[in-house]
């Protein structure tokens, strides 16, 4: 029986045609600039987002650490969301081995930021505090998409104070398909961008920091620091080619899935959604919810553990897979009242 896995869209496995492709990659020594493959990967990044350099990095925690710490200095500070990754799920890195301090602020029920409030927390220049020096923003965030016109505003906003802009763009392209937008237009008023290649795009590993030749000569030097310099990683790079020219349009079949998924629970008196799906992510809590996972998991269905469950439609996801979960779910509910 298949397993349906719904805690996160980072459980996919590569299909057979990247497998392919990695063990086809022509390689070089990375950290010596040598890995053709990765080389063509970094361009093709950065001309897709309009920027002028990228790198490759490890994971998407590891290409925001570097985009933090290329743009602000030990003692600096950057503002970002209380529920943001570089701030509540990367293990405080930035704090611990960058010396940054994070100043959070509530994120809004539909993803941004209050601009005001982020206007009251930027420090003045005053040795008292913390030098303010990044607006940190995530897109998709929960997985909402932020509105190119509230991405202007903050952008006026940043460079009233001359701070620096940078996205955790970990699952940008569902914003993308979302919005039906050009990406480069969506990240035109970012200074750097970290796009992940191992969640909504089905690699194996990997993300990728994009900015200016500048940023990305400092990331070098930090990602060195922190362990990250590869050497044949070619063949990592290869399934990110491969994700970036076959897996960005098809990410509103996950869409798709997830607004049925959203569409058979909403038919189930014991379930209680939280918000609508935008993207790839259904958010719900439930009458005897522990029973409730536990009943799935004898089904080959795991979902999360957590106050809220979320759900997250991907790669491996099929629509007849929806229907499996909002079967089982419903099974569960009708013998419960027997």
């Amino acid at each position: 029986m298949k397993t349906i896995d719904l805690r996160s869209d980072t459980v996919t496995k590569p299909v057979i045609a990247m497998k392919q492709a990695m063990l086809e990659a022509e390689l070089g020594d990375d950290v010596y600039g040598e890995d053709p493959t990765v080389n063509r990967l970094e361009e093709k990044a950065a001309l897709l987002l309009g920027k002028e350099a990228a790198i490759f990095c490890a994971s998407g925690t590891q290409s925001n650490l570097i985009a933090l710490m290329a743009h602000c200095q030990r003692g600096d500070e950057y503002i970002v969301g209380q529920d943001a990754h570089t701030y509540k799920y990367e293990a405080g890195g930035a704090a611990v081995l960058g010396s940054i301090q994070p100043q959070p602020v509530l994120v809004e029920a539909d993803g941004t930021l209050n601009l005001d409030t982020v206007e009251h927390v930027i420090k003045p220049d005053d040795h008292h505090f913390a030098k303010t020096k990044l607006l940190c923003l995530e897109n998709t965030i929960g997985g909402k998409v932020l509105p190119m016109a509230y991405v202007d505003q903050a952008k006026a906003l940043v460079d009233e104070y001359q701070l620096g802009f940078h996205l955790d763009g970990a699952r940008l392209f569902n914003a993308v398909v979302a919005q039906q937008l050009d990406v480069a237009k969506m990240t035109k008023h970012f200074d750097s961008i970290s796009i992940c290649l191992s969640k909504e795009l089905g690699a194996p590993i990997g993300s990728v920091l994009v900015a200016n030749a500048d940023i990305i000569r400092k990331a070098r030097r930090i990602r060195k620091i922190l362990g990250g310099g590869m050497r044949q990683a070619g063949m990592l790079a290869a399934a990110g080619i491969y994700a970036l020219d076959n897996h960005c349009q098809r990410l509103h079949v996950d869409h798709e899935n997830a607004t049925a998924l959203e569409k058979g629970l909403s038919s189930i008196d014991a379930i209680r959604l939280h918000g609508s799906a935008q993207t790839n992510m259904v958010f719900f809590t439930a009458h005897r919810q522990q029973q409730l996972i536990d009943f799935l998991a004898t089904k080959n269905i795991i979902i999360s553990n957590a106050k809220v469950i979320r759900l997250v439609t991907h790669l491996d996801c099929s629509a007849s897979d929806i229907d499996t979960v909002i079967a089982a779910i419903r099974q569960f509910y009708d013998n419960s009242t027997k």
